[in-house]
């Protein structure tokens, strides 16, 4: 069990949304802070890019939120996650005039394809040496099981030649970055006797599909932020969004959390089941916005939204929040 971490404070976050299963440019949001994407794009850039080069980002099924933390005058930024397909983050950042070559450093939540999928073109957009966090098991075959019984296949994970020059760092233990001000959960304790895991995933190994349920590489980000508290960002919460919090505030040693982003995998057979006793959780750790994404299903968002509706945003690929 890993001991607590020096995550240092930062003076502000800033997240911005670039693949997600979900667009929505009209629905109003009664969060200062939060700005839908026509907003602070129109703030940032002059009418003449606007006209020339602004177009509205597209959803996709598979989740990449862009990181810039703020201290003392500097900032770091990162990329957690890639989305799905090839292109799609390189072109919604393109649309809303992000500039990728920022990043210092990706950090993947785990080793499923809708959340690893753009990062060769990521990589060739910026173009150059930069470490990518890993876990070892990213690296398996993997795949489901589909209801007959027949397995479909999950794509492979990128090679260390294709993701050249930018270098692969794997790690099981958290892991900070950004000058100490974000930290990588590493391999994340299974506390809850709800939270399963998903158990339909397989791995091949030794000439055959073997059940894989915990998926260990599941990972998530967490970020202090002064006078707020903790902001948890977890990519499908295989670990389970309660255990992911709960360890967050275990390694940190901080207890106030402000927001909790992300996919928390509510969605499915097998997961929605337990959609009521994860609310029931959530609302214990107080969060003061609430932001489910990706594999969290209409049924799990539904229920957040019922049980928390001052602290719940639905997510809109676009969508900017500032802490």
């Amino acid at each position: 069990m890993a001991s607590q971490v020096a995550l240092n404070e930062v003076d502000g976050v800033e997240i911005i949304s670039l693949a997600d299963n979900t667009v929505d440019f009209l629905s109003t949001i009664e969060r200062k802070e939060v700005d839908q994407v026509r907003e602070w794009v129109k703030n940032r850039m002059d009418e003449e890019w606007m006209r020339k080069h602004f177009r509205l980002p597209f959803a996709e099924h598979g989740y990449s939120i862009l990181i810039k933390v703020f201290s003392e005058g500097s900032f770091h930024s990162i990329l957690f996650d890639t989305g799905v397909s090839r292109e799609g983050v390189v072109t919604n950042a393109r649309r809303m005039g992000l500039n990728l070559w920022e990043v210092e450093c990706i950090v993947l939540s785990h080793g499923h394809y809708d959340h690893f999928g753009g990062l060769v073109g990521v990589l060739k957009v910026i173009a150059k040496k930069l470490p990518i966090i890993v876990h070892e098991n990213m690296f398996k075959i993997r795949g489901v099981v589909n209801p007959d019984g027949t397995i479909r296949k999950y794509p492979k994970f990128p090679r260390e030649d294709q993701v050249a020059p930018a270098k692969y760092l794997r790690t099981k233990q958290p892991h900070l970055l950004a000058d100490a001000s974000i930290l990588v959960t590493g391999e994340i304790p299974r506390k809850t006797d709800f939270e399963k895991g998903f158990p339909r995933q397989r791995v091949f190994s030794d000439g055959s599909w073997q059940p894989d349920p915990w998926i260990w590489d599941d990972r998530a980000i967490i970020i202090n932020v002064k006078r707020k508290g903790l902001v948890v960002i977890s990519g499908c919460a295989h670990a389970g969004i309660v255990n992911t919090t709960l360890y967050a505030q275990q390694i940190t040693g901080v207890a106030k959390v402000h927001a909790i982003m992300g996919g928390f995998h509510l969605a499915g057979k097998e997961c929605e089941p337990r959609i009521s006793r994860t609310v029931e959780a959530l609302q214990k750790f107080r969060p003061k916005i609430v932001v489910p994404s990706h594999c969290t299903g209409w049924r799990g968002k539904y229920t957040i939204f019922e049980a928390m509706p001052r602290a719940f945003v639905w997510n809109s690929v676009g969508n900017l929040y500032r802490f």
